[in-house]
């Protein structure tokens, strides 16, 4: 596996799948990501609730700064998910 050039972003994402279920995840390209989950290669919950789109993504300048949005983001209840990736303001 190669490894990510300094410059480029990892991205914190948020996917709606089969049932209403939100998952959220990182990665250096979301949409590749998302074909891995749709195709049944990713994480074993989005192989049970497939996912249907990407709701929202935010880049991050480094894997551990992607990993710690994560947390916070998985710690919000439901409802506030999605307004996590909203500008503040």
């Amino acid at each position: 596996m190669q490894a990510p050039a300094p410059d480029r972003p990892w991205w914190l994402y948020l996917l709606e799948c089969e049932g209403g279920a939100y998952y959220a995840g990182v990665a250096l390209d979301v949409e590749a990501r998302f074909y891995q989950h749709l195709f049944g290669r990713g994480a074993k919950f989005t192989r049970a609730w497939p996912p249907l789109r990407v709701l929202a993504a935010r880049a991050y300048p480094s894997k551990g700064e992607a990993l710690r949005a994560e947390l916070c983001l998985k710690a919000l209840p439901r409802a506030r998910k999605p307004a996590f990736f909203e500008p503040p303001g």
